[in-house]
Parts: structure tokens; sequence; C-alpha cells
């Protein structure tokens, strides 16, 4: 059966979903994972919350899915051995390198590979098996199709997120709240920049990135017969009465198989939502998927109030256990119980005494022990034998009932052996040399000229589609020496990769050996068609273990995160060629919305659009493959002017990625970082390499 998974924010929020039918919950544990503002857990509350999930038969699941830098590594892998050791049953997991140490340091707890891995495709997921995770949660945009077809061919479990928040962006490729505030997302602290106002058209009324919010309860039957293994509640930034609510609604709808009823909808839309919700992901229909979050009302506290009653109040969620009781003259009272998974509890008590009148019956001690009302458990069979005769106190019996029920809970609740390896060493990197390459990176055809050609970068890496249709124009930078690199879509869905492998194949055959992608299922895309590959900032590349895991994945160069301080990509272990982003816009988003559209309420691919925010910074929004946007910083990197900085850090490469750029423009940035110029681009930024983010 399907399981079903709720979030975590809190000790109370545990037991809300716990007492409202949850059969997992996942929460936070320290300082990485995607929800740091949550309240989350200390270790003792954890702990405690581990053994309480355990005994009820709920699984639990810990969040470790952010970034960690080199310093951070240590601490990390200590909180997954408190995981591990308080007995939860998987860790959500999305950095690269943190996932290879602790499947080295702690080889018995499953890994999943969170939604911020970006999993888009089939090959996400086999090459999130390859690094032995054990469940792949698929991206939010996957049709009910891309469900289905990923989940039938994989091999390894599938999850999916049903209810809940939708970030306008794919998970683990948003950098808009680490660039324009140094809260990054991908360190849990996202600040929400997609709520907010901004300007399209003039319209500065308009929330253009504020999607509702997704629910799919009745769509229960079609994803458990798509096979997915696991359906996923967001929310552990809300409250528990949410979670209770929620959780309820869907797990009835699950075990029940059948349809929400119109009071159970309406309650959720009550919970939460944003204007309505919606399934546009779902059924491959993006109208109509946009909307805000109304004040609370009076009604909803009253709602509130109910269901933090419900699951404070006793226990809703009983585990069925059988009982035996045997009386006999000249023993103890003793009695076993044991449950369904294996666990056996066994209880003795004082002897009987002689009755003065009618002695104990079987069916008086079977009443005395069904009564577990306070505890977990449901007597569902109920057994006694006894020796005429005899007499005991009803104290006596119900002491040896609630022995038993302690003995049981501490079997439930104790955590399985697992063995633990020794923390994984920072790898050995090499040195590079001192002469870095020249990297130019292009968006447009027109920005591939001969003048620029003329410089001589050492690579020019160009867009899968602007390569394709317009290969002539890499004629003079082929003269000059330069290597041309095909770059890949940031995102490649299953029903397109045959466009995808046709255009590589094709760029194959007329010499192109190379491409850069962001995207460990991309990789194995293009080495399909016999490309090698190089590892764009899509990886998120964040310590050196994550470098290491990259060249273990056989790529030729990573781009070090631009969420890094300067500082800190200078004390990679760099073991393969490491590049960093020095010009350029950075992209913030990249969405399957068309803000473009949007704006002009027509299709207007070719011409790139402008959103702008309240503070009057204006945004670029350029067309992406698959008719998905890409949104820009408003301020362009520019570090010509740290040359000592750029030379000490250590790199084999420095990128120029160009993007809204003119030709002349391209080619005076370029120049001033080849040393022949002084031009100094408008609207600066140092980005993220002197002031690093949260």
């Amino acid at each position: 059966m399907t399981e079903l998974l709720s979030p975590a924010g809190s000790p109370e929020a545990v037991i809300a979903a716990v007492q409202n039918g949850a059969d997992a919950v996942y929460m936070g544990l320290g300082n990485f994972n995607a929800r740091r503002g949550a309240k989350n857990f200390t270790d003792e509350e954890f702990e405690r919350a581990v053994r309480y999930c355990r005994i009820r038969g709920c699984r639990t699941y810990v969040t470790l899915n952010t970034l960690v830098g080199d310093r951070e590594v240590e601490e990390a892998l200590r909180t997954a051995r408190l995981a591990s050791d308080a007995g939860a049953d998987g860790i959500i997991i999305q950095d690269l390198g943190l996932a290879a140490a602790i499947r080295s340091y702690l080889p018995d707890i499953p890994l999943h590979a969170s939604t911020q891995m970006s999993i888009h495709n089939l090959a996400g997921v086999e090459a999130a098996a390859e690094l032995g995770m054990t469940r792949a949660v698929l991206a939010r945009e996957l049709s009910l199709d891309q469900i289905r077809y990923i989940t039938q061919n994989a091999p390894i479990e599938t999850e999916i997120f049903v209810h809940g928040a939708l970030c306008f962006c794919h998970s683990g490729q948003c950098y808009m709240s680490a660039l324009i505030g140094q809260r990054s997302g991908n360190r849990g602290m996202c600040a929400q920049p997609c709520r907010l106002q901004y300007s399209l058209g003039g319209r500065m009324d308009d929330h253009p990135l504020s999607l509702k919010d997704n629910c799919l309860v009745d769509r229960l039957q079609e994803i458990e017969e798509a096979g997915v293994a696991c359906i996923k509640i967001e929310g552990r930034m809300k409250r528990p009465e949410y979670t209770a609510i929620v959780t309820r609604i869907y797990a009835n709808a699950l075990k029940e198989h059948r349809q929400p009823s119109s009071e159970e909808l309406e309650e959720l839309e009550r919970a939460f939502s944003r204007q309505g919700f919606t399934q546009g992901y779902f059924n491959g229909d993006q109208e109509d998927m946009f909307g805000v979050r109304a004040d609370t009302d009076r009604e909803v506290d009253q709602l509130f109030a109910q269901a933090r009653k419900g699951y404070s109040e006793g226990e809703l969620r009983r585990v069925p256990v059988h009982f035996y009781t045997l009386v006999e003259k000249g023993q103890p009272l003793r009695a076993i119980a044991f449950d369904d998974e294996g666990h056996k509890a066994v209880a003795e008590g004082r002897a009987p005494e002689k009755a003065r009148g009618i002695g104990l019956s079987p069916t008086y001690i079977t009443e005395q022990m069904f009564k577990t009302g306070g505890t977990p458990y449901s007597v569902v069979d109920n057994q006694a034998k006894t020796d005429p005769g005899l007499f005991a106190p009803a104290a006596a019996i119900n002491e040896l009932r609630r022995n038993l029920c302690a003995e049981l809970s501490e079997q439930r609740g104790r955590p399985p052996q697992r063995r633990v390896g020794t923390i994984p060493a920072k790898p050995a990197g090499t040195p590079p040399g001192t002469d870095p390459a020249m990297i130019f990176q292009v968006l447009s055809p027109e920005q591939l000229t001969p003048e620029l050609a003329a410089l001589k970068p050492r690579y020019i890496y160009v867009p899968m589609t602007v390569m394709s249709e317009y290969f002539d124009l890499l004629e003079p930078f082929e003269e000059h020496g330069t290597v041309p690199v095909v770059v890949l879509p940031r995102v490649i869905t299953d029903d397109e990769e045959h466009i995808v492998r046709e255009t590589l194949e094709r760029l194959f055959d007329f010499g192109i050996n190379e491409a850069l992608v962001g995207n460990l299922g991309h990789a194995m895309l293009a080495r399909s068609v016999g490309l090698s590959v190089r590892g764009d900032f899509g990886l998120n590349v964040f310590n050196s273990l994550s470098m290491e895991m990259v060249r273990q994945a056989g790529f030729l160069s990573a781009t070090a995160s631009f969420e890094l301080r300067i500082a800190q990509i200078r004390d990679l272990s760099k073991t393969l060629d490491t590049e960093m982003i020095v010009y350029g816009r950075l992209p913030l988003m990249v969405s399957d919305q068309c803000v473009i559209r949007h704006s002009s309420g027509r299709c207007t691919c070719q011409t790139p659009a402008q959103m702008a925010d309240r503070m009057g910074a204006v945004f670029p929004v350029v067309k992406e493959f698959g008719c998905r946007n890409v949104i820009y910083n408003a301020h362009k990197l520019y570090l010509a002017d740290k040359a000592e900085d750029l030379y000490g850090a250590g790199l084999w490469g420095m990128r120029m990625l160009f993007t809204t750029e003119t030709p002349r423009e391209c080619l005076e940035v370029a120049k001033v970082y080849l040393g022949q110029s002084d031009y100094q681009p408008n609207v600066l930024t140092r980005g993220l390499y002197y002031r690093g983010v949260e």
C-alpha cells in the first residue's frame, strides 16, 4: 500500500501526524534541513519523537537536504549518526558529497534523494540509485504520465508531493533568495521571494511567481496504480493543526479507497490555500495555477482548535496486539503479548490465592486484559486459561496488563543495531596550473561573433538549440583553437529526451565532443551519444566531497557553486578541474511557468521579458528549452578588478556568462578580463563570493 508521509516541524506536529493516520513523518534535525525556519527538534526531542513513532508503527525520515560546506561535514555526519542511532528509517539528502559520506560512515541507514536533487526524468532516478539511494523524490512539475513512466521503469522507489506549496522554480535550482537576500533555499533559509509582488507590463499589483497549493486528494487511486511508493504532504513550516487536518483527510481517502467528501475538500481549503488549489502540473495543464494567501478568519481558528483537541486527548492510533494469560496453582500470574511484526512481551505477577468463593474465570481475566485504553494498543485476540478455585485481585491483573504493554513498547521502540564506519577524510586535491582557461558562454547566436572568437578563449559554451541551428557560427572559434562545448537544457523530461538525443547525435557527428550538464541524469544522456561531460553549477558543488563525487561520476570538470565565498572555493580540494563563473547575470530561477506569456498575454518567446520588484530592480526573463523560463539577476556579476583573488583561488577555468549583453558588450567585457580594456558595465554586483549565504 502507498505510504502516506506527513510533515512534522515540531514535536507536537509529530503527535498530530501520527494520531491522524500518517504512515511516516519527516522531521528536521540540526542545521542541515531545508526548513531551518521551522521549530524542528533538539536531540532529546528527536529521540523521543522517533521512539513515539516506532511504538505506534509509524516510520520516521530525517531531512538533511541542504548543501554543506567543508567545515560543516563532520557536524552533518554527527547529525546523521544521531538519527541512525535513534532508529530513524531513512535520511532525505541533497548534497552529493554528504550522501557519499553517509553511505560510507553509516552503511545501513537508507538514503532518499531529495526533491532538491532536481530529479525530473528516469535517468535522474537511475543516477540516484547508483549513488546508493533507495528512494527518489520526484520533481513537483511532473505530470501523471511522466510519473507513471518513471515509476514503472525505476530501479528504486519513487515518492511525490501530493499536497501543499509549489515552488515557482525547480527545487534545488533556485538561487533567487540567496542572490537578492543572502538567504539560500539550498541551505534551508529561503525567504520566499516568489510570494512577493512584481511588475509585469507595469502591473505592480501582480504576483506572477506565486503558485496555488497542490492538492491531489481525489487522484490517489491513479497514483497508487502508477506504482508510486510514497505520497508526501508539504508543510513543516505550518502549524500542527494543519498537519492533523490534512493527514486525516488523506489517510482516510487512501485507506478507504474513496474520493474525499465535499466537507473534507472544504476543510482542506479552510486549513490553508492560496485562492484554491491546483493540479496543473499533475494534469500537464498549467492554466489557472496562480494565487495568493488570504487572511485567516475565526472559522479557521475553530477548525484548528477542533483538530488540536482530537490529537491531544488520548490515543487515536492503536496497534493490534494478541494477549494470552495463564493462571495456575502455585505459579505466578503469567501473560504473553505479541504484535503482527514479531515483537513479543512476557510478564509475571504475584501468585494467585485460593478462592473463598467462585474462582477466577477466563472471561473475567480477558475482560480485565481488554482494558488497554490510554495505551497505543488495541487487543484483537485475547485468551486466558485458569485452574479452578483460584483468586487474584483486579489490581494484580491490571498490573500484569500494564507491564505487558510497557515491555511491548520497550521492544517496539528499540532502535535497530546498525554498523558505524569511520568519518571520511577530506580528499586530497591536485594543484592547478597558474593560467586558468578563459571560457565564454553565450545565450544567443548574435553573440557568436568573429571578433569574440579572435580573443581566443579556450572554450566556448553554447546552448544546444543555438549550436544546432547556427553551427556555422562556431567556425571562427574553432579556427582559433577554441573548443566548443554544447550546453544542455536545465530540465529535460522523458518525453523531451528524444529531441535532445537526436540533436546531440547530430552535433556529435559534426565533431562536438563535450557537453556542459547540471544534472546527473543529463550526464547519462550525454554520455550515451558519445559526449564527454563537464559539470555546470546545477550540480551544486559546495564542498570537497561533492567535487570528488563529480570526479568519480566521470566528469572532466566541475563548476563551484556560486553560493560559496571565494575563500571557500580557494580551500576546496580540487580533485578535478574546477571552474568559477566570474562575470554575468546569474540565473535566479528556472521554471516550467512562462512569465513571458503572462507578461504579454501571448507567446513572444523571441523577445525577452522583464520583471521588476518594488525597489525598481529589473530582472530579465528568457526562454529556455521546452518553453520554460529562466529569470536572471538584475545585477551583473563583475570581478575583473579582483584578479588577485581569482588567480589565488586555484581555478582551472574562469567563465564569463553572457546573457542579455549585445555583441559589443560581450567583446568589451571579455577584453577587460583579458587585461585589454578598462570597460566597466553598469549595475554591478560581487554576487555571493564575498558575502556568503545563511
